[in-house]
C-alpha cells in the first residue's frame, strides 16, 4: 500500500526540511536493500524499503522513480503515476520519471496522457542548461525523442528509443485517422463463411453440422497442445455463434446449483493455455454434471490466448447452461492492443478477427449470481452506495469499458483491509473496505462476493471477514511471479467455498508478452 502520510509535500511545503548527511547515508543503504529485493522480483519488499528510504530523505527523485517501477511491476498503475509525479516535483530533469509516468498511463490505455508529459512548453534543466520545448502538435512531433536526443545526443540506446517512439507516434496518428464510426454494422456482415474453404490437407478439428461437439472440443484441446491452429473458418463460426448466444443473456446471469451438486469458479487465465489444461486435469472437464464459471481475463500477457479463448468459447457453446464466462478488464480493445491478444490474433489469423473478438467481448456478462446468495464479478464493488442487483442487470454492457461507473468498478476495483473507499492503486476503479462489502451484501441479501483480478501467492485470498474472496487461476503469472493458481469449488447444499491451489506446468518456449505492444518494452516495462 502506498502510505506516505508522514512524508512532507515538497511541492507545496513552505517548511524548511534539513536532512543530515548521516540520514542521507542511511536512506541510501535502505534504497540499495530495496534494489536487491527488486532484482529478486520481490516487488512488495522492494516497495516497502523504497518507502522507508523516502521517509528518511524525500528529496531524491530516484527513490520515487524506483518505487514507481516496482508499482508498475505489481500493476499498481495509480500509485506508479503518483510516484513518477513526485519524482518530477523533486527534479523536473529526472528523465526516468517521465518514462515511468508514461509507462503507467500507457498501461492504462491513456495514450494521449502518456505523450502529454513531453508536449508543449516543457522546460528541462540538464547539467545547468535549460532545454525549452516548443509548442507543437503532438501527432506531428516526437517530444520524448526530442528530449532524449537533446540530453543524450551520443547515446545509442537513446537513438533506438528515438526511432521507436517515432513509430509509435505515427501509428497513433494513423489509427486515429482511419478510425471508423462506432454505429456502423457488425463485422459479421463482412465475413463470407460460405465461400471460405477448408483446404484438403487440413487435419484439425471439424464441427459437426456447423455445431460444437464434445469430440470436437477434445480434439481442439489436443490440437492446441500440439501448437497447431484451428482453421480460420471454424474459428470464425465459433465466434459468430457465441456472440449470438451472449446477446441473449443479461448483464447479471442467474445460476442455480442443485443440492449436493458441485460448482467450480476459476479466476484469471491470461493466455496460460497449458495451465488451463491442468485445471481440467485436476478438476475434470466441464460437463452438465461438472459446471464451471471462468471469471474474466481469459487473454493477454500469456502467448497462448487464442487457444484459451477458443477452448472456453467452445465449452460455452457445448454447455450453454452449465458453462459460464464473466467479462474482465482485459476483455477490451485497449488492453488487447497493448498486452498481446491483438498481436496474437493478427499473427495467427487476421485483423478482421480482432474486430470480431471485440464485438463478442462486448456481450460477455458482467456478473453471475449463484443461488441468489453469491455474486461473482471480475473486479469488485462500487464507488457509490446503494447499488442493487437490478442495477447490475440493467447495465448496457455492449460497449468498451468506461472510465467510471458501475461497469468500470465491476471490472477494475479491488478490496482493501481498512473501512471506506480510497483511490485505486491501479488508476481505474476504486478500493473498497469491509464496511462497503458488508453494506452491499446486506442491501442485496447476499452471503459473500467472489472476485478475481489480483495475483495471490496461494492463488486465492479471503478478506472482509470471509465476505470477499479473490481467486486467481494463472500460476507463476507471466513466468515470473512465482505464485500458485487456484480454483474454488462449491456445493449446492451449503455454498461453502473450498480452495484448490496448484503450481504452473511446463509450456512451449514462447515467452509471455511475445505479441505485446513494443511500446511496453520501449519504456522498460
Amino acid at each position: 500500500m502506498n502510505s506516505d502520510a508522514n512524508i512532507p509535500n515538497i511541492a507545496n511545503s513552505t517548511e524548511i526540511i534539513i536532512v543530515s548527511e548521516e540520514t542521507k547515508q542511511e536512506a541510501e543503504k535502505i534504497k540499495e536493500k530495496a534494489n536487491e529485493f527488486f532484482k529478486k522480483k520481490d516487488f512488495d519488499n522492494a516497495i516497502k524499503f523504497y518507502s522507508e528510504a523516502i521517509s528518511l530523505n524525500p528529496f531524491v527523485p530516484a527513490y520515487y522513480a524506483n518505487r514507481s517501477f516496482a508499482y508498475l511491476k505489481t500493476e499498481c498503475y495509480g500509485y506508479a503515476l503518483n510516484d513518477a509525479t513526485k519524482a518530477l516535483e523533486v527534479d523536473k530533469a529526472y528523465i526516468k520519471a517521465y518514462y515511468r509516468r508514461a509507462s503507467a498511463n500507457f498501461a492504462l490505455g491513456k495514450f494521449k496522457l502518456a505523450l502529454k508529459d513531453f508536449e508543449s512548453k516543457l522546460v528541462v534543466r540538464f547539467d545547468g542548461n535549460s532545454l525549452c520545448m516548443p509548442r507543437v502538435d503532438v501527432y506531428h512531433f516526437d517530444p520524448l525523442a526530442w528530449l532524449v536526443m537533446k540530453v543524450r545526443p551520443n547515446d545509442k540506446d537513446a537513438k533506438v528509443k528515438y526511432t521507436e517512439c517515432n513509430k509509435i507516434v505515427k501509428r497513433v496518428a494513423f489509427e486515429k485517422a482511419i478510425s471508423v464510426d462506432n454505429n456502423q454494422g457488425s463485422i459479421i456482415e463482412q465475413i463470407d463463411l460460405e465461400h471460405m474453404t477448408i483446404e484438403e490437407d487440413y487435419t484439425g478439428p471439424m464441427l459437426k453440422d456447423d455445431k460444437v461437439t464434445l469430440e470436437f472440443v477434445k480434439h481442439c484441446m489436443q490440437h492446441f497442445k500440439d501448437q497447431k491452429k484451428l482453421h480460420r473458418k471454424i474459428a470464425y463460426q465459433i465466434l459468430i455463434d457465441v456472440k449470438e448466444l451472449m446477446m441473449t443473456m443479461s448483464s447479471l446471469v442467474d445460476i442455480t446449483v442443485p443440492q449436493k451438486s458441485k460448482f467450480t469458479v476459476c479466476g484469471d487465465i491470461h493466455g496460460q493455455y497449458y495451465d488451463l489444461m491442468n485445471i481440467f486435469e485436476l478438476n475434470g472437464l466441464p460437463s452438465v454434471e461438472n459446471p464451471y464459471l471462468f471469471n474474466g481475463d481469459f487473454v493477454d500477457r500469456g502467448s497462448f490466448s487464442v487457444e484459451c479463448i477458443l477452448t472456453l468459447f467452445s465449452f460455452k457453446l457445448l454447455y450453454p447452461d452449465h458453462f459460464f464466462m464473466s467479462r474482465g478488464n482485459h476483455e477490451s480493445s485497449t488492453m488487447n492492443q497493448m498486452y498481446g491478444f491483438e498481436g496474437e490474433v493478427k499473427s495467427k489469423y487476421t485483423s478482421q478477427m480482432v474486430d470480431l473478438f471485440t464485438e463478442v467481448y462486448n456481450w460477455l456478462p458482467l456478473a453471475h449470481l449463484i443461488n441468489n446468495k453469491i455474486v461473482v464479478m471480475h473486479g469488485g464493488l462500487f464507488n457509490e452506495d446503494g447499488v442493487t442487483l437490478d442495477n447490475i442487470r440493467q447495465v448496457d454492457r455492449n460497449r468498451q469499458p468506461p472510465d467510471s461507473g458501475i461497469m468500470c468498478d465491476m471490472l477494475w476495483s479491488d478490496p482493501q483491509p481498512q473501512n471506506g473507499r480510497s483511490t485505486s492503486k491501479r488508476g481505474v476503479g476504486i478500493q473498497f473496505g469491509p464496511d462497503v462489502t458488508e453494506a452491499f451484501l446486506k442491501n442485496n441479501n447476499l452471503d459473500y462476493v467472489i472476485r478475481s483480478h489480483e495475483v495471490k501467492n496461494e492463488g486465492y485470498e479471503v478478506m472482509h471477514d470471509g465476505k470477499c474472496i479473490t481467486v486467481f487461476s494463472a500460476p507463476n503469472y507471466c513466468d515470473q511471479m512465482g505464485n500458485k493458481g487456484a480454483f474454488i469449488t462449491l456445493n449446492g447444499s451449503d455454498l461453502t467455498p473450498k480452495f484448490t491451489s496448484y503450481v504452473a506446468v511446463p509450456h512451449p518456449d514462447v515467452k509471455p508478452m511475445s505479441y505485446a505492444n513494443s511500446f511496453l518494452n520501449f519504456l522498460n516495462f
